[in-house]
């Protein structure tokens, strides 16, 4: 059986970072913890990996040093069914993070998230091409997606 799993670079906060995505998931925990022995190469007794699931999709944090950094060239996707999902997601992963456009942030370690309503998903798939045009125009506008916001522009004519 072929499994694939994200595994997420971090200097030292790899525990930190499970325990706070595991805490803003439903159907997540930790799964393992595992520790640097005194063949190292980081001290002995220091957290290597942990292993967590977020919603019932395995990773794995490692913490490998300060080599490596997160960019936007990687993100992950949460896909929320209301305005209250989004805020929610928004916030939380925002926190001590930093807002980009279209739906993209930060959080406190780097890691790139977008929060997609999936009523921008069905406005941009529009079989009337000005519909979609006008929504994709106002999505380009925001940094948080507003739902409300979005099927206004599109209803627009």
């Amino acid at each position: 059986m072929t499994k694939i799993t994200p595994c997420l670079w971090f200097d030292t906060q790899g525990e930190e970072a499970a325990e706070l995505y595991t805490s803003i998931f439903p159907n997540s925990k930790i799964v393992e913890v595992t520790r640097y022995g005194p063949a190292g190469p980081r001290p002995e007794g220091m957290v290597m990996t942990v292993t967590f699931v977020l919603d019932g999709q395995e990773f794995l944090a490692l913490n490998g040093g300060p080599e490596f950094t997160f960019s936007e060239a990687i993100s992950f996707q949460v896909y929320c069914g209301s305005q209250e999902e989004v805020d929610r997601y928004w916030s939380r992963l925002g926190d001590g993070g930093q807002e980009g456009p279209c739906g993209w942030l930060k959080d406190r370690y780097g890691l790139s998230w977008q929060i997609v309503p999936t009523a921008l998903n069905e406005l941009l798939a529009d079989p009337d091409p000005g519909r979609s045009q006008r929504a994709m125009q106002a999505m380009m506008q925001m940094k948080k997606i507003d739902i409300e916001e979005l099927r206004r522009a599109a209803d627009q004519a």
